[in-house]
């Protein structure tokens, strides 16, 4: 029940981008993202072309970025627990990150291996990562990367 929740906002955009027409740069946030402002407080769609600016405009803000796939269950389990996560922690920017074929090359950049994983940046650097649907081990390294 909670997973369509937490695919509301792109749900089209994101069965668009799986079959390669290029539609997830269709996201309705597309105002936010042209100020490169990101919002806390909800999960962010992003691609290949609007993941960078989103992490420059966070600034000092913690990111948490969620690296899932269409067809990855593990990943479809930590969608909704990512959304809560995002509305608990309203002083950390949370994206998200299909890694299909049209993101593949921003993928291979922050050197994903399996999903879901889950990359944590402060100051345009990867510092965390966490690779499997292990909510705990997120949750404690947000954590610990909020008290650093």
């Amino acid at each position: 029940m909670g997973e369509p929740e937490s695919y509301r906002s792109g749900a089209s955009g994101l069965s668009k981008g799986a079959a390669g027409s290029g539609g997830r740069a269709m996201v309705v946030r597309s105002s936010s993202l042209e100020t490169a402002a990101p919002v806390v407080g909800q999960v962010t769609d992003v691609d290949k072309d609007t993941f960078w600016p989103l992490v420059k405009g966070a600034g000092s803000k913690i990111v948490v970025l969620d690296m899932y796939t269409q067809w990855c269950g593990p990943c479809k389990v930590m969608a909704p627990k990512f959304q809560e996560l995002s509305e608990k922690h309203l002083d950390v920017v949370f994206l998200k990150l299909d890694c299909n074929q049209e993101n593949k090359p921003l993928a291979k950049e922050l050197g994903i291996r399996a999903v879901p994983t889950f990359k944590i940046l402060k100051d345009s650097k990867v510092i965390k990562e966490v690779t499997g649907a292990k909510l705990d081990d997120l949750v404690a390294a947000i954590e610990t990367v909020k008290s650093s």
